[in-house]
């Protein structure tokens, strides 16, 4: 079982990180003459965008679960806080949902499904392999499979951030076996300017016309977050 580090070993180890990167910046600004070049300017900060999206399963270089499917997709999101952080993230309650009897049944349904979220509908979460089925609503790697998510609910609400966390459980290969493949993840930016994180497609497209549909069409179309990218690979093998 992995175990997520606490906050507090976090701190601790970026405020040690950052005395010995501050002496190290230091000395070398002594000993090395002042220059045009770029080699000893600041890195450049993260973008600052109003949601962030952490995903903690599955995790890079991971081979995760049998005959393609049994394998979770668990992230956090993170809007901006306030009285009315759950209405910007378009938030419509929690769910325990899932396929067939499963689907949108109290006590907290969701309904369940490719494409757009009904609890988290600016979320976007792309599979590289997803296959192509009409018939069950997968379209290829474009599709948004946001909907298949099983539990959501609160994780934190505060002045500072509304934190919502998402989970699914694989249970089926629609993403293939045997295969490496990408989970793409983000937010999409409030579109139609309404105050709401609510405009995710069922299918993304290919808008820059490379052939693929992944983050760079994601960001073609304007996200709120960063993208977030998993490559990882799904275990082929039966579970016993």
């Amino acid at each position: 079982m992995r175990n997520k580090l606490s906050k507090r070993t976090l701190f601790t180890a970026a405020a040690t990180a950052g005395v010995i990167a501050a002496a190290t910046a230091v000395a070398s600004a002594v000993a090395a003459p002042e220059s045009g070049s770029e080699s000893g300017s600041v890195a450049r900060p993260k973008d600052d965008r109003p949601v962030e999206v952490e995903v903690f399963a599955p995790a890079g270089g991971d081979v995760a679960g049998a005959e393609g499917k049994g394998w979770f997709v668990d992230l956090e999101v993170s809007y901006p806080g306030g009285p009315d952080g759950l209405r910007r993230a378009g938030f419509s309650g929690a769910q325990l949902t899932g396929p067939a009897g499963h689907n949108n049944v109290p006590p907290l349904p969701g309904t369940f499904s490719p494409g757009q979220d009904d609890r988290l509908p600016g979320l976007v979460v792309l599979g590289s392999t997803t296959i192509d089925d009409p018939d069950r609503k997968f379209a290829g790697p474009g599709t948004n499979l946001a909907d298949l998510f099983n539990v959501t609910g609160i994780s934190d609400r505060t002045a500072d951030a509304t934190r919502l966390w998402d989970t699914w459980i694989v249970g089926d290969s629609i993403m293939g076996k045997d295969v490496d493949t990408v989970l793409t993840v983000a937010v999409v930016d409030d579109l139609d300017h309404n105050g709401v994180y609510d405009d995710a497609p069922d299918v993304v497209k290919d808008l820059n016309g490379d052939g693929r549909v992944d983050g760079k069409d994601l960001k073609a179309l304007g996200v709120a977050s960063d993208v977030e990218k998993v490559h990882f690979r799904l275990n082929g093998a039966p579970a016993a």
